[in-house]
């Protein structure tokens, strides 16, 4: 992350500051995603992949400089085959990935309870993918019906998952209610 980059704010605080805002720029993903990674709070700028049962470009991603970013994987909601393991999990680590949210399964959960990133998944399917080298990135995404841009900013902890269009109209409006 930049010196200019936004720190880590609650999720719940994000909401407070944002519960009226129906303009589409602040959204809370459903409460559907269960934590499988050693860190439970990460935020960063979203970088996105869309596969379905195919976890090429998912590995390209995080075998790429994460940059202190999230991946996020719009994997159709499947929960056929994992999408991300143990050796994906340790390379996103290893390149600097803050975090990982997949609309899809994980496999190698023991593994990836011992990587220091945050990973959001729906389920653990111990069957891999197929490696057929398709799928899109950096692209708008759906995630369990939410909308997610490249460029967003995710933030993620125990209570949940929410997205912002643009984090430095939070951090003024922190500024202004003197947090």
């Amino acid at each position: 992350m930049t010196d200019t980059a936004p720190r880590f704010v609650p999720t719940c605080d994000l909401c407070d500051v944002h519960k009226a805002d129906s303009s589409g720029a602040f959204r809370v993903l459903p409460p559907v995603f269960l934590d499988f990674g050693a860190v439970e709070r990460f935020c960063g700028e979203v970088v996105t992949v869309k596969c379905f049962e195919d976890n090429s470009l998912v590995k390209a991603a995080v075998e790429s400089p994460g940059e202190q970013r999230v991946l996020v994987v719009d994997g159709g909601g499947s929960l056929r085959r994992a999408l991300l393991g143990g050796n994906l999990g340790a390379a996103a680590v290893r390149n600097g990935w803050a975090g990982i949210v997949i609309d899809g399964c994980v496999r190698d959960v023991a593994e990836l309870e011992e990587c220091e990133i945050g990973i959001r998944a729906l389920a653990s399917m111990p069957l891999p993918t197929e490696k057929r080298g398709e799928g899109q990135r950096d692209l708008p995404v759906e995630i369990q019906g939410v909308r997610v841009h490249p460029g967003d900013w995710l933030y993620a902890d125990e209570d949940g998952i929410v997205v912002l269009e643009q984090p430095e109209k939070l951090m003024l409006a922190r500024a202004r209610r003197g947090r």
